[in-house]
């Protein structure tokens, strides 16, 4: 999966469809992220005590990576994301990069 905790992103689909946000979470086996802001549930508590209100939660909710694009810290468009090939100290090292402006994505 090429999203990674911290980076920004655009959603592309669902009811935030063109908002953006940081990653909170990502869950890389079911390929799913957790956007800061979007995807918001809310949850129903009951009063535990006599005298208590109830309250409502709400919380980001995972959504598929499909579903969201990357933005590119260097051009700040939405992108899909190729791999890049750098050679530093005579190692070679494989790195995310934009497939537009083609710069690398630390």
């Amino acid at each position: 999966m090429n999203i990674k905790k911290n980076d920004k992103i655009k959603m592309l689909s669902g009811k935030d469809k063109g908002k953006s946000g940081k990653v909170l979470q990502v869950l890389p086996r079911e390929s799913k992220v957790s956007i800061e802001g979007l995807n918001l549930l809310i949850k129903h508590l009951r009063p535990r005590r006599e005298g208590e209100k109830g309250q409502r939660i709400e919380f980001p909710s995972f959504t598929d990576a499909s579903n969201v694009a990357l933005i590119c810290p260097k051009c700040g468009k939405a992108t899909r994301v190729c791999h890049k090939m750098v050679e530093e100290n005579g190692k070679t090292k494989k790195y995310r990069a934009c497939q537009k402006c083609k710069e690398v994505i630390v």
